[in-house]
């Protein structure tokens, strides 16, 4: 019997071709090249699998390789870098990638290995970098309230709403609309953390690929018709976990409840742009439920356990590349920390800099620890930088990660670092500052493998005792090497998964198998309070009925009683 192929080889073949090639006159012959190894081996009663395997890749490498066009709607920031990875890979892979880029941007750009299309927004990198600077006024200077909620919420809006006229602004340019039209698109990649992708695949026809970490109020999981039961799946920012006490669950409920209201703030400007330009009461929410996959940049290893569709994919870790070497300055500065190791501490690629009294306590608290620090710091710098500390304009986070002498890993909480943490089984010493942070943060120190402090109330007495608990106390170490190991063992890296089922939705033209039927039921329907009604119709019935038959004999018999005392 012919061994089971690895499942490498099982995806390369899947992704090999796009389109069936046309002309198969090679693969006979290498069919028929393989047959004979395979009755020569056997004749010889040994059979050996690498013959097979050479035959495989014999067939791989003289069929054609036709490749599909995916067009690009990425959203701007730090969304965009886990995005750009599996951009590079398709492009790798000899797919035709088109990204559409606004003419002022914070970290999109060009590249040689996929093509870009710039369009015109309607604001300047100058008021694009206050708008996003908005949204982080106040996290070094006091601590969060309960009125801050919508405060943030509004700061959001603010955000999204000028994204909303550049997206606004692509959707009206005629002549790059009917370019992208005529291309012929396979398939839409984009997050849908803004409605332009989105938008652009209803408007072309061509199925949507969602590449995203999550959206507020979980509108991708009601969008996509996924159960989430309020007694078992905690609401963001409730700080609960998956096992919640009866008080927890009320609390829970609650949020639920206010969470609706929320949305409409949020989303009621992505409503109003999609009825604009497709009318019939469709909604954002409506507009998602479109999507062919949705491609989950978690996995359970951070987040709770929860019921999911078929057509979502984690790919949580997508980030964690590869170590690779580091700069010879930056790799004699680590090496030279001896026993004590190092210590990463990086506040995101949006943050780089913080007020100079809240800078001073960290370089007073680094100036009292063992451990040498590289620190991503655009901010002014004191008079007595420590010795200790090598400030960087930028620094290779994962490769620093990657490093045996790396101890704990100072970070704001964002997945990007904290993937890179688990991946490399480094400990975090985390500062949330603003959107789903705060939530990731709670669940890596529900773990045991972190501990939190807040930025706006840090002093260099904290950070001395916390740094030295973690680097003293080896439960830290150990937990996460555990919570390491059992990321990493999977049986599909995250960015091969990635790459598969976006090339199923070029070959297939979607995923409309994994579409489950909720999407065309009503709310009562979908509860099965109509099978309810006629269940409970049926038993009154059938009461009814019985207790007038009860009547009746009572009635008869009565009757007869009373005829028979009168005759007697």
């Amino acid at each position: 019997m012919q061994p089971e192929l690895p499942v490498e080889l099982k995806h390369t073949h899947a992704r090999a071709h796009i389109k069936p090639p046309p002309d198969n006159r090679h693969h006979l012959l290498s069919q028929q090249v393989s047959l004979q190894h395979r009755e020569e081996a056997m004749s010889s009663g040994v059979w050996f699998p690498t013959l097979g395997l050479v035959a495989w890749l014999c067939c791989l490498s003289l069929g054609s390789v036709q490749g599909g066009k995916v067009l690009v709607m990425p959203v701007d920031g730090s969304h965009w870098l886990s995005m750009k990875l599996l951009v590079k890979e398709l492009t790798r892979r000899n797919h035709e990638v088109v990204v559409l880029v606004p003419e002022s941007s914070l970290l999109i750009q060009g590249s040689e290995g996929y093509k870009t299309e710039i369009y015109k927004v309607p604001y300047t990198k100058a008021q694009l970098d206050e708008n996003f600077n908005e949204l982080r006024d106040g996290v070094f200077l006091k601590p969060p309230e309960f009125a801050d909620v919508f405060v943030n919420v509004q700061r959001l809006v603010n955000f999204t709403s000028l994204q909303v006229t550049g997206c606004e602004s692509l959707l009206t340019d005629e002549p790059l609309m009917s370019q992208l039209r005529a291309q012929k698109f396979d398939v839409v990649l984009t997050d849908p953390f803004l409605p332009c992708g989105s938008m652009l695949s209803h408007m072309f026809s061509i199925p949507v690929v969602y590449f995203l970490r999550g959206l507020p109020c979980e509108l991708d999981i009601k969008a996509n018709q996924c159960p989430s039961p309020p007694s078992y799946v905690p609401k963001f920012f409730s700080g609960f976990t998956d096992s919640m006490t009866f008080p927890q669950r009320v609390g829970n409920l609650a949020m639920t409840v206010m969470e609706n209201y929320v949305c409409k703030m949020i989303y009621g400007h992505f409503d109003v742009l999609v009825d604009k330009y497709f009318g019939g009461g469709l909604t954002y929410k409506g507009l998602l439920s479109h999507g062919a996959i949705w491609l989950l940049r978690y996995d359970f290893i951070l987040e709770w356990p929860r019921p999911l569709m078929p057509n979502m994919a984690l790919i949580g870790g997508i980030n964690c590349a590869k170590k690779a070497p580091l700069p010879a300055d930056l790799e004699k500065f680590v090496n030279g920390s001896g026993d004590a190791g190092f210590i990463v501490f990086t506040l995101g690629s949006m943050v780089a800099t913080m007020p100079e009294e809240k800078a001073k306590q960290f370089f007073d608290a680094f100036r009292q620890i063992p451990q040498r620090v590289v620190w991503r710091y655009t901010g002014a710098l004191p008079k007595d930088v420590p010795d200790n500390v090598k400030v960087m304009k930028w620094l290779p986070q994962n490769d620093l990660l990657a490093h045996p002498k790396a101890k704990v890993f100072i970070t704001h909480g964002g997945t990007h670092g904290i993937y890179e943490g688990i991946c490399n089984a480094v400990p975090m010493l985390m500062f949330p500052l603003f959107g789903d942070q705060r939530d990731n943060v709670h669940r890596m120190v529900v773990r045991g493998v972190a501990e939190q402090l807040t930025i706006y109330d840090v002093t260099s007495e904290k950070l001395v005792t916390t740094l030295k608990k973690m680097t003293q106390d080896q439960s830290y170490k150990k937990r996460m090497v555990e919570l390491s190991e059992r990321h990493l063992d999977r049986p599909v890296e995250p960015l091969e998964l990635s790459v598969f089922w976006t090339e199923f939705v070029m070959r297939h033209k979607g995923a409309a198998h994994l579409r489950v039927g909720a999407h065309d039921l009503n709310w009562f329907q979908y509860h099965s309070l109509d099978v309810i009604c006629f269940l409970v119709l049926i038993v009154v019935t059938v009461q009814w009925l019985s207790l007038k038959c009860c009547l009746f004999c009572t009635r008869k018999c009565c009757r007869i009683g009373t005829t028979k005392r009168k005759s007697e």
